[in-house]
């Protein structure tokens, strides 16, 4: 029986070329709306071709097929948590609990100061709980439309908030990454992250300061302090705003941060919205509804909440702002989101199973030819699965498993690839707008990726500040002998 061999360099490349050319087609021709369909149709175009042309050239539909399906079964979760989140921001908006966040922040917050203090409070929140996707669910929906209010361009918002979100994911113990980026090549947790302080921590330095240099130059026309005064009382007399608003944001990062699974964390986070709409919000429930004589209050209540749940928040308060603020969430509203990473695991699928995959990594991979060639060879390999894999567990993995001997055989300790997989395969993973995160993030935030790409400072500086770092050697650790890798935690105690 004949071994098929791996599809050369030339016809590994030409899928990827014509799945940009499809790509950038779609967005001048379709601009905003590119995500809600088109991108889909020219990633299923780019893997049915990449199919064809992998079967001229001896590969099988059946192993492109298993592929597919893997992929598929990889993001799942994420795909259920997407949806689920969809849920949560429904009922939370019934609640009062988004509505709150925004009343409270245009109190306090004022244009100037908002960008840094955005990508400060998402830190903090994602640093406690490990979750940037819960951050930008909750606390990053209701910036966005503080921001927006203020008249503060949705994509630098969406940048700042971003920033924020995926400093503090990276950096905590709790984060699913973090942890599977140090057990990927099997270093103390803490040993990674002490080891990323070093080129995250000047990162995102360099990113308050542009976020503030932004804010106190920033012109924004659209601001009107009365028009402020104006949203802010629009939603007073729509919703009960009250200090309990926070007890279900309290309730949910509580049972993140005690390691409880995303998925039932999310489904109790999404009841607890439910009964905080049906206790502390009965007349935006009857708005919904629709009062009838002799209604039941529990069935509408009910009746309600299913609704935001599944379809979202549709907002009536009679004034345009605060109606386009709260019209969102709902499983429905992320569907569009599950079409483009169902559509991205099938072109990814088919140029894994091909083996196209392996023939582009195995050649950035012969380019390294030094320690910084290495480190620079590792951040694009993790761009690049998180363009072709469109999941950053996926780039973290597959890119861990192709570089670990490399690293070793260098002298390199362990803790220099764990920082680079995060460097780069956590921090570009939601730029790129059909990856799981990209599209999250901008189905969430209602921004597309293209506009805040250019405005999330620290995911674009990271990576580049990692690249400088393992050409100057700087924070570069190396193994004292061939045998210190035996036992790296007894080497690194006695440093």
């Amino acid at each position: 029986m004949n071994k098929v061999k791996d599809p050369s360099l030339l016809v590994s490349v030409i899928p990827i070329l014509f799945l940009i050319v499809l790509l950038i087609g779609s967005v001048l021709v379709f601009k905003d709306s590119a995500t809600s369909g088109p991108s889909q149709v020219a990633l299923m175009l780019g893997g049915f071709f990449a199919a064809a042309l992998a079967f001229l050239h001896g590969a099988k539909w059946a192993d492109m097929e298993r592929q597919i399906l893997h992929s598929i079964g990889i993001v799942a979760q994420a795909i259920l948590i997407l949806i689920l989140v969809g849920s949560l921001i429904g009922t939370w908006i019934l609640a009062g609990v988004v509505p709150s966040l925004i009343v409270w922040g245009l109190e306090i917050l004022s244009p100037k100061i908002f960008l840094f203090a955005a990508a400060v409070i998402t830190s903090i929140i994602s640093l406690a709980t490990g979750s940037s996707w819960s951050t930008v669910g909750t606390m990053g929906l209701a910036l966005i439309g503080i921001g927006n209010t203020m008249g503060i361009h949705p994509g630098l918002s969406a940048g700042a908030i971003i920033s924020g979100a995926y400093f503090g994911d990276k950096m905590s113990p709790f984060s699913e990454t973090t942890n599977l980026a140090s057990s990927m090549v099997k270093t103390d947790l803490f040993v990674h992250i002490r080891h990323m302080v070093y080129t995250t921590g000047p990162a995102m330095v360099i990113a308050l300061i542009l976020y503030l240099i932004i804010g106190f130059s920033l012109d924004v026309k659209g601001y009107d302090p009365s028009r402020i005064d104006l949203v802010v009382a629009s939603i007073n007399k729509n919703f009960n705003i009250s200090f309990w608003m926070l007890m279900p944001i309290v309730i949910l990062f509580g049972l993140i941060a005690v390691k409880i699974s995303a998925i039932p964390a999310l489904i109790i986070g999404t009841i607890t919205g439910g009964i905080f709409a049906a206790i502390f919000q009965p007349d935006a429930i009857l708005q919904l509804s629709g009062k009838e004589s002799g209604y039941n209050y529990f069935f509408v209540a009910t009746k309600a909440v299913f609704q935001v749940s599944a379809n979202g928040y549709i907002g009536h308060t009679g004034l345009k702002e605060v109606d386009e603020l709260l019209t969102r969430g709902g499983m429905a509203s992320m569907l569009n989101t599950v079409w483009i990473i169902l559509m991205a695991m099938f072109f990814s699928g088919i140029m894994e199973g091909s083996r196209m995959l392996h023939t582009l990594a195995n050649s950035i991979l012969k380019l390294a030819k030094s320690t910084g060639s290495l480190v620079l060879s590792t951040i694009l390999t993790a761009i690049f699965m998180n363009v072709m894999a469109a999941d950053q567990y996926l780039s973290i993995v597959i890119t861990g498993r192709m570089y670990d001997e490399a690293y070793r055989k260098r002298n390199l300790k362990p803790r220099n690839l764990s920082r680079t997989l995060e460097d780069a395969g956590t921090l570009t993973s939601p730029l790129v707008p059909w990856n799981t995160c990209g599209a999250f993030m901008s189905s969430t935030l209602g921004v597309p990726t293209i506009e805040y790409i250019p405005y999330a400072f620290l995911n674009i500086i990271n990576p580049v500040i990692s690249v400088i770092y393992g050409y100057t050697g700087f924070t570069i650790h190396y193994f004292q002998d061939e045998f210190a890798e035996k036992n790296e935690d007894t080497v690194e105690s006695t440093k």
